[in-house]
């Protein structure tokens, strides 16, 4: 029997270095497939089982919370805000990122690289380092976006007082304002409840100008003892109440926002409505969270001046339907150059609006980060933690429904007198959903809107194409009302 040659020699040799390389990256493809898998097949088996019994318990924990939540929602949305769960969700990842990586080197080192040829030992480190760096990276990056939800959750969610409906209706008081160092919305650039019913998710928006007088507050409250004939008097306008009680904190005890509560005891003495919890927004800050979620898409009416009121007006919305960016938006819901407050109020509901039906699920999930970020920065509220779930899901059944609107303003009312029994039937008739028949405004309730409305300089109007007037921007006009003011239904309106 003749000896074997040389290159039968080599191509055994070349044989098994082969089958060295492919049991390597089998390895390292196992840990990649299935943590633990490696060592239990070729390495320490301890080790092994012990990963493997750990992710089974971990999966069947992931599995049961997913099929729990399926069920109950609020489960799910309550996690979502728990500090708690976050912070340990977080550790998690880490810890989970760091193992994975360990065992990744480990199966390299069970691999046994002293044995490979130097082109498979390359070749097996840079896999290994690519999946490392691919599994950490991912889990690390998981991680960061918890701890984004953790910081926005603990900066938005800081109330701790939890108030039940009222008549079966949650009432939040929108308020938006520009901050400055120190401060919080002093004198309310915009006021706006809303009604939501506990039940449906219906919402009716109900918009106060900032500009109302001679108002009284809810028995019983701070500035009822301190104004028992109510607020009123040269200057005395709704969002002034603020800055009184941020001169006069002592009043209200170790509140921390006595500005907002004065504004609260106000706008409960004039709506007859008990507010649940408020949120206050800071106007400088809302252009990111718009541009956070990729802009709003809204009817421009009319071209809106951006700037004016004594700076020079630097350019225009231009109108039609379009797609407009956090910058455009802002100046769509806060211009007066050429208009006046009351047509304001009224793009500031279709800005309202527009983002309760078009900020889907899909949305907010694929812009979070961008979202948290801006939100944390720009929205403070009284909304508790374990409340998050409850307007969640009332905000999810109001997408598809109808949004009712109803300004306190000319010319129903007139701002510098409010007939406070009409207010509240106007409230009521907007949250039964029952239609008052329009009448043409008297020559007295003209007048009394023209005294009532000074200091709002009205634009300029013009005919829509469609019999409708538009005046700065917006559907109607001072003297007959603006569409968006006081309608069942806001988006046809806008």
């Amino acid at each position: 029997m003749s000896a074997p040659t040389t290159s039968s020699r080599i191509s055994c040799a070349e044989r098994a270095a082969r089958v060295r390389y492919r049991r390597a990256v089998t390895l390292l493809l196992m840990t990649l497939v299935l943590p633990g898998s490696a060592q239990l097949v070729a390495g320490n088996r301890n080790i092994g089982r012990n990963v493997l019994r750990g992710l089974a318990v971990l999966a069947a924990v992931v599995l049961a919370g997913l099929l729990w939540g399926i069920v109950h929602h609020s489960f799910l949305i309550q996690l979502s805000v728990s500090s708690s769960f976050l912070l340990v969700l977080r550790l998690g990842l880490i810890v989970l990122a760091v193992g994975w990586a360990v065992l990744f080197v480990d199966a390299w080192r069970i691999g046994q690289p002293p044995t490979l040829l130097t082109q498979h030992r390359r070749v097996t480190l840079g896999i290994n380092a690519a999946l490392c760096l691919a599994v950490a990276s991912v889990l690390l990056y998981g991680s960061h976006v918890v701890s984004v939800q953790r910081g926005f959750a603990q900066v938005m969610f800081a109330g701790n007082t939890v108030t039940d409906a009222h008549q079966g209706r949650y009432n939040v008081l929108l308020l938006g304002g520009d901050s400055g160092s120190g401060r919080w919305g002093l004198r309310p650039d915009s006021m706006t409840v809303a009604s939501i019913d506990a039940s449906t998710g219906r919402t009716v928006l109900v918009g106060l100008p900032r500009n109302m007088q001679n108002f009284h507050f809810n028995k019983g409250s701070v500035m009822a003892a301190q104004f028992p004939d109510g607020w009123g008097g040269d200057g005395n306008y709704l969002n002034g109440l603020s800055t009184w009680a941020e001169d006069h904190q002592d009043l209200f005890g170790d509140s921390e926002n006595p500005g907002v509560d004065a504004t609260i005891e106000g706008i409960e003495g004039i709506t007859g409505l008990e507010i649940n919890y408020w949120a206050m927004v800071n106007l400088h800050g809302f252009h990111e969270l718009v541009d956070a979620v990729g802009g709003v898409t809204l009817n421009v009416r009319q071209p809106i001046p951006v700037g004016g009121l004594g700076k020079d007006v630097t350019g225009y919305v231009k109108p039609g339907i379009r797609k407009l960016d956090g910058h455009e938006v802002l100046w769509f819901a806060r211009a007066r150059d050429s208009s006046d407050d009351y047509s304001r109020m009224a793009r500031q509901k279709c800005v309202m609006g527009a983002m309760l039906s078009q900020l889907s699920p899909t949305t907010v999930l694929t812009h979070f980060t961008k979202i948290a970020k801006a939100s944390s920065s720009m929205i403070s509220t009284s909304i508790p933690a374990s409340e998050v779930d409850t307007f969640v899901s009332l905000a999810l059944k109001a997408k598809s429904q109808k949004i009712a609107t109803v300004s306190l303003v000319p010319p129903a009312i007139v701002t510098a007198h409010p007939n406070e029994t009409k207010v509240r039937r106007m409230i009521a008739q907007a949250i039964s959903g029952k239609k008052k028949p329009a009448k043409k405004p008297t020559k007295a309730a003209t007048d009394a809107t023209a005294s009532g409305s000074a200091g709002a300089s009205s634009g300029s109007g013009a005919d829509s194409g469609s019999g409708s007037v538009v005046t700065g921007g917006s559907l109607g006009s001072l003297k007959t009302g603006y569409a968006a003011n006081q309608s069942q239904d806001l988006a046809a309106s806008c």
